[in-house]
């Protein structure tokens, strides 16, 4: 027996194993790569009949599960000589089972969504009441539980903000940033929350960051900008106007800060 028949008939009698572990794809996905592997090799009288042995047991496998027949109710039926009709079953039944594992991730992700949304709306009540602790024990509670989703944590920040909890929105950002420190948008939000703590010089350094990262954005140098404003650093205020003018010519609010820096290096 060659190589890829011993491989075949390996694949085929994994089937009730792999079932008794609910592994349905890849149980139907072994009986179909191994009907491949038989069919492409000449095979001989006692071979063939071997191979059509282990194909009615594995068969009658699949037609025996009880789970599976929730999933595919259709018989499956082989005669020995038609392997063929039998690899076409399979794929049918693999393209079946793909439909209801799909279905199965969208319905997953849809009441992941729920639950993220029904928590995020509860942390914004407790913000909105000013029940500071119930709020932060609502959020790391999310937080623990999709612990690598930076959009998340982006969004309790924003709400800390617009809370004025300029502290705990640093503290969930810096954490978001550790899951994707090339996250430009991140680095702009810390910047911002840095600027209203007046942290000054630690908001530059996140700027700075951003900017090495892309220099092309003209709302990072406008930030920048908004930045040596509170700090009265005209000259540099200048610079960060001028650099989000050249990049877009049409942004007024630009514009009028460089006017308006440059009138204060001026005095």
């Amino acid at each position: 027996m060659s190589n890829q028949l011993i491989n075949a008939r390996k694949k085929i009698n994994s089937v009730p194993t792999l079932l008794k572990k609910g592994k349905y794809m890849p149980a139907v996905q072994a009986i179909h790569d191994g009907l491949i592997l038989y069919l492409k090799n000449p095979v001989m009288k006692g071979e063939r009949e071997e191979f059509e042995n282990i194909l009615v047991k594995a068969t009658q496998s699949l037609n025996s599960d009880a789970d599976l027949r929730k999933l595919y109710p259709l018989v499956i039926s082989y005669t020995p000589g038609e392997e063929r009709a039998l690899l076409d079953a399979m794929r049918d039944l693999l393209q079946e089972l793909q439909k209801v594992l799909n279905d199965e991730v969208k319905d997953d992700m849809q009441a992941i969504l729920v639950r993220k949304k029904e928590a995020l709306d509860k942390g914004q009540q407790f913000l909105d009441s000013e029940d500071w602790d119930q709020a932060k024990g609502t959020f790391d509670a999310l937080v623990k539980e999709f612990g690598g989703d930076t959009d998340l944590k982006a969004d309790i920040a924003d709400r800390y903000l617009n809370a004025g909890r300029y502290q705990e929105a640093f503290h969930m950002l810096d954490d978001a940033l550790q899951d994707d420190p090339n996250a430009i948008h991140l680095y702009n939000r810390i910047g911002m929350v840095l600027r209203k703590m007046k942290d000054y010089d630690t908001a530059e350094k996140y700027y700075l960051k951003a900017l090495s990262l892309t220099d092309q954005d003209e709302y990072l140098h406008y930030n920048l900008g908004r930045l040596y404003f509170d700090w009265r650093k005209w000259k540099k205020m200048a610079q960060s106007a001028q650099n989000a003018v050249a990049i877009n010519p049409k942004f007024t609010e630009a514009a009028k800060m460089l006017k308006f820096a440059q009138k204060k290096v001026a005095e």
